[in-house]
Parts: structure tokens; C-alpha cells; sequence
């Protein structure tokens, strides 16, 4: 076999794989886990910066793989919420899920106070503002000044202002999903970073015991975005998952 035809083949072999960001992320938060899921996983990064609702946010990651029949699905943090929707919506597509960094309940309400004062200060032009106050929430103490830090902010950056108060509306919104994770029947991956203070592996071992078959990774030296603070490890785990 020549070098084309093993591109071409390992291309038909790689299982589609759909990834959902998170809240100010875009697909620089799945960017260093990628390469070691080549010839595995054929990635699609999902827009989740259009909509006001994780419902509609669903139908637009679902666009992404229309010529799909079938997928894997992977979200981080608010991902994960539209993760669940999909599994509402499209559960027979679906053939393997990992949620990182995430929750099955809805917003607590000291939570939606605390999203609430953060888009009143987008809203007074203040948004430069958020991200910093967010920092400490999303990354490991070690991580929240460097190179790293600022590859986070300047994430947020682009995804702007409108954007997050659109994602914001969403999140407040959201269902609990409690209830679905008993009846999700696919391979899958539970995980997050070790000190990860949005939402804590208490959370995660919430969703392990309720989805059958569950398995359950944290990440040492990570907060609420081990994609990018421990991509080699969450990357060792999703091919794990992904050849389950």
C-alpha cells in the first residue's frame, strides 16, 4: 500500500468524531488533543456561539455532521449540556459520548447569580473584565499566569461579547439531565481535571454512578480545561474510549 492509499484508508477507518466547546471556547480548546487521535478520530469542531438556547445549539452541532449517520460525541463544560441535548434528540447516532468537565444538573442559583453579574458587566463594556475574573475557576493555580493563561483569554477574545451573553442565556436555561443518564447505552467516558472548581469531580462521579458502564478519568495537574492543561493525557483517554 502506498503512502496515499494508507492516508485514504486509515481516513475511511477514522470514526467521526463530533467535539462541543465550552463557554468562551472555540476549537483551540480541543486543538493539542487531536494529533494523537489521527487515523482513530475524524474531528469536527462544532460552532456553539450562534444561539441563545443549548437546544438550539444542538441542532447546530448536529448540522455539522448531517453526512454523518453515525458519531462520536464529545463536550466539555457547557458541551456537555448540549451533549445531553443531543442525546435527547439523536440518541441512535450517537456511538460513543465523553463528558468533560461538566454537570447533568441544571444551574444552581447561586450559579445563575454568578452569571448574572458577569453579563451585567459585558453588558456595562466590561467584558474584557470577565475573563480574568473567570481564570481562577478555569484553570490550575499553576496554569493561571503564562502562556496558557493568555491563550485562554485570547480564546474568549474571539468568541466576543455577543456571543457570550448568548451562551450565558443558554446555560441558565438548560434542563437537568439526570433522568437521561440511566438510559444512555453507548460506550463512556466520564472525566476531569483534578482541581477543576467549576464543576468539581463530585459532579463527575454523580454522572459515572448514574450512566451504566461509565468510566471515570481525572487528570492531575488540571482544572476545568485539561484539554488544553493535560491534552496527552485527555488525549490517552479518549483513544481509549474511542476504541471501546
Amino acid at each position: 500500500m502506498d503512502a496515499r492509499a494508507g492516508r485514504i484508508y486509515r481516513a475511511r477507518m477514522a470514526l467521526p468524531l463530533l467535539l462541543l466547546p465550552g463557554l468562551l471556547c472555540d476549537a483551540r480548546l480541543w486543538r493539542d488533543v487531536l494529533p494523537p487521535l489521527a487515523g482513530l478520530a475524524a474531528p469536527r469542531v462544532a460552532d456553539l456561539t450562534q444561539r441563545d438556547s443549548i437546544a438550539g445549539m444542538a441542532r447546530d452541532a448536529l448540522a455539522v455532521m448531517e453526512d454523518a449517520p453515525r458519531f462520536a460525541l464529545a463536550g466539555l463544560s457547557m458541551g456537555g449540556y448540549v451533549a445531553f441535548e443531543i442525546m435527547r434528540r439523536a440518541p441512535a447516532r450517537v456511538t460513543h459520548l465523553a463528558l468533560l468537565d461538566t454537570s447533568a444538573r441544571a444551574d444552581a442559583p447561586e450559579q445563575t447569580e454568578r452569571r448574572q453579574a458577569l453579563i451585567a458587566l459585558s453588558r456595562q463594556g466590561q467584558f474584557r473584565g470577565v475573563t480574568p475574573r473567570l481564570l481562577p475557576l478555569l484553570l490550575h493555580p499553576a496554569q493561571q499566569k503564562g502562556p496558557l493563561a493568555e491563550e485562554v483569554m485570547a480564546m474568549a477574545e474571539r468568541v466576543g461579547p455577543e456571543a457570550f451573553l448568548r451562551q450565558q442565556t443558554a446555560i441558565m436555561g438548560r434542563p437537568d439531565s439526570r433522568p437521561l443518564l440511566p438510559r444512555i447505552a453507548v460506550p463512556t467516558l466520564i472525566a476531569c481535571g483534578e482541581e477543576d472548581a467549576l464543576t468539581p469531580p463530585a459532579l463527575h462521579e454523580e454522572m459515572a454512578a448514574l450512566i451504566p458502564g461509565a468510566r471515570l478519568r481525572r487528570f492531575a495537574g488540571a482544572g476545568h480545561l485539561p484539554s488544553m492543561e493535560q491534552p496527552l493525557a485527555v488525549a490517552e483517554a479518549m483513544a481509549e474510549w474511542l476504541r471501546g
